[in-house]
């Protein structure tokens, strides 16, 4: 074994110290075990770059003992099997927190993308060499020193990205690697080394067999890196954006006026934005809502003869429900997604708005619990995230989001002092106006929006004033029928 390096294994230890337990327990007993994965890519990683913080989550051991003597060594922790077929093992630590260990194994027959057979074994080397890439190909002992069979170390080092052995064999086994390859290299910064970019070339149109659950994962692990926008350049380049996003390359080309987008046609700001969002938004979800917010301007432009882009937005809204249904997103991240994209250009005319407009608006999605104006709208300050990218990725830099801004502050003030849409509600609803006789239909719906809009005003500040307006509405109404 060749030990190069010695990673932080008290601060691993200090945050996973059944870990300690587990290692020692299985070399006490005559086996080899460390942790691979993550925590010692990562470790190196922090040796590498002592800027970096080295925050050490998730703890993963593998070892040469066969799942029924892991058992044994650890029959008074709950064990559960959760790819015992494959070796693996998830153990309870007294604390609840869970562990994965998992024996050596050699894989075979896959279809591109699980393996048909797998062989568990007593080797290590064997284990690290079946592994995707050099750097995911890191052991360490419980001493924390770290065991390189395959050039990960200087792979980190060097910021190269490359497939261990063959890469058009390691992508073969499975074919999702080709974006986890695009991944690391943004995670890390580095680039992917040319025999192994080559081999994605060759082989991008084979993710297409690939389900789209994973993909999704993959893609959203990507735009959660700082550099989402070069992750989807290396896509792009590599042949596998059209598959992922057909929506997104049909943008190349699709002019857009010059004063406004100087940076060139949807395409190119598309890109420009998320490079912008890369630097302040965390949430890969609002990150993907700014990468499709002008995914409806070919059609808006076809539709109109090539005049304007008139609609994009409910346009472009569409179609990211229909990616989202495609990726298997959950309805609470659909609704997201389509509320940002139909949203994103909506929320410029925000100061022009009737502040019962704006409080309507800014209290879509409200979450009465949230402690500070953040996560009491979460929705409405995902938006103002999306507004910033987009603007900043054009002509209009801040003057385009500053108003917006500004105007929030204010009408947050406002908020309170006379209460938000939540309160409103709880003034007058439906059935106070069905108490009052109003049939159920657009009448009621009408009279409720016209007093809400006052009550968020502040207008109104009590529920029998808010009563008074709705019988004053009601009676308007009727009059105007007859």
């Amino acid at each position: 074994m060749n030990t190069l390096c010695r990673i932080d294994i008290d601060t691993i230890f200090s945050l996973h110290p059944y870990a300690r337990v587990i290692l020692s327990r299985l070399n006490d007993a005559g086996y080899e075990a460390v942790l691979v994965g993550g925590i010692v890519r990562d470790g190196v990683r922090a040796l590498l770059d002592r800027s970096l913080p080295f925050i050490p989550e998730d703890v993963d051991i593998a070892t040469s003992a066969l799942p029924d003597e892991i058992r044994r060594l650890f029959r008074e922790r709950p064990i559960v099997g959760v790819g015992e077929e494959f070796g693996v093992l998830v153990i309870a630590a007294p604390n609840g927190r869970k562990y994965e260990v998992a024996t050596f194994r050699v894989e075979g027959e896959y279809d591109g993308r699980w393996p048909g057979r797998v062989e568990l074994v007593r080797d290590l080397e064997k284990d690290l060499r079946r592994r995707d890439l050099t750097i995911n190909g890191l052991a360490a002992g419980a001493g924390g020193e770290v065991i390189d069979l395959v050039g990960g170390v200087e792979d980190l080092s060097a910021g190269r990205i490359r497939a261990i052995g063959d890469p058009s064999l390691r992508f073969s086994e499975d074919y999702l690697r080709m974006l986890r390859a695009v991944r690391f290299a943004c995670w890390i910064g580095g680039e992917i080394d040319r025999q192994t970019a080559q081999a994605i070339r060759e082989n991008a149109e084979k993710v297409s067999s690939i389900s789209w659950e994973r993909i999704r994962d993959e893609l959203l692990r990507i735009l959660k890196t700082d550099a989402g926008a070069r992750g989807l350049s290396l896509l792009d380049s590599y042949g596998l954006l059209h598959l992922i996003l057909p929506e997104i390359t049909a943008l190349k080309g699709v002019p857009q006026p010059e004063v406004y987008h100087p940076e060139g046609d949807v395409f190119v700001h598309t890109i420009a934005a998320v490079q912008v969002a890369d630097g302040f938004i965390n949430d890969p979800l609002v990150k993907f809502a700014v990468l499709l917010h002008d995914i409806g301007k070919p059609y808006a432009l076809r539709r109109s003869g090539g005049v304007n882009m008139g609609g994009h937005c409910a346009v472009g809204a569409r179609m990211a429900k229909k990616i989202a249904v495609r990726f298997r997103l959950s309805r609470n991240d659909t609704s997201r997604l389509f509320f940002l994209v139909k949203n994103h250009m909506r929320i410029g005319d925000f100061p022009k708005m009737g502040r019962g407009k704006q409080v309507r608006f800014i209290s879509e999605g409200e979450d009465p619990q949230g402690r500070s104006p953040r996560e009491r709208y979460p929705l409405f300050f995902d938006l103002l995230q999306v507004l910033i990218a987009d603007c900043e990725g054009c002509a209009h830099r801040s003057s385009g989001w500053t108003p917006i801004l500004q105007e929030t502050l204010r009408v947050i003030d406002h908020i309170d002092r006379v209460g938000s849409l939540c309160r409103a509600r709880e003034l007058i609803d439906g059935h106070t106006l069905l108490s009052l006789g109003v049939e159920p239909g657009p009448r009621l719906g009408e009279v409720l929006n016209a007093v809400h809009d006052r009550i968020l005003a502040g207008e109104i500040t009590d529920r029998e004033g808010a009563i008074d307006i709705a019988r004053a509405l009601l009676t308007e109404q009727e009059s105007a029928r007859n």
